[in-house]
Formats: structure tokens, C-alpha cells, sequence
């Protein structure tokens, strides 16, 4: 199933519906005008309101991205998702799987698997 590839413009939120950007270390693939996001960037996530019960908060801190599998881009896997529920998962500063990521809007033109 073909999906869309994911750009450093696209709307990310984590699970808890805080915004999420990203840095990425393509500088020559794109989109349109935007950098297509690989496997190994990272989104950000600042001010997750997610709390647990107890004396620790564990709000998302990254998003991580299943790769894609067979588009590269310089050699790393591309990101591929459909509008919606994500591919990837949201996690806490130490690691603990929070749920997965919500994509709230990306190009709808070039696909890939």
C-alpha cells in the first residue's frame, strides 16, 4: 500500500495532541519546497500535557517513525504515513512508549512504500 511521504512542514502532534517538530539531517531531498523526513530524524514534542499518577510526570519528549521500505533518501529509510493514527510511536525523556503519533496534515502528492 502506497502512503505518503512525510515532510519537516507536515502537522505532527503526540498523542496528547501537543505540536512536534522536527530537525532533519536531509538537506537535498524534497517535497515541493520541503525537506522530506528520514527514518533516523526525530520529532520534538515541547509542552505534552500527559501526566501519570504519582510523583513523576512522563509527557511525550520524541516521536520515532517506522521506516520506510523501499524509499531511501541518501542511504536512510524515508518516512511514509497516511493522514491520521501514525506509524511511529511517542515517548517520554526515559523511553516509555506514550502511544502513537497523530499526523494532522502533509502532501498529498508524492507516495511511496
Amino acid at each position: 500500500m502506497t502512503r505518503f511521504l512525510l515532510h519537516v512542514g507536515a502537522g505532527v502532534q503526540c498523542a496528547h495532541m501537543a505540536p512536534a517538530t522536527v530537525q532533519t539531517s536531509n538537506t537535498r531531498v524534497f517535497v515541493g519546497t520541503t525537506l522530506v523526513i528520514t527514518a533516523a530524524d526525530l520529532h520534538s514534542v515541547a509542552g505534552c500535557p500527559f501526566t501519570v499518577p504519582g510523583p513523576k510526570p512522563q509527557p511525550c519528549a520524541t516521536i520515532r517513525w517506522a521506516p520506510a521500505a523501499r524509499v531511501f533518501v541518501h542511504g536512510q529509510p524515508a518516512v511514509v504515513q497516511m493522514p491520521g493514527t501514525g506509524q511511529g510511536i511517542c515517548s517520554s525523556a526515559e523511553q516509555i512508549p506514550q502511544g502513537p503519533p497523530v499526523i494532522a496534515s502533509l502532501q498529498a502528492r508524492v507516495t511511496g512504500m
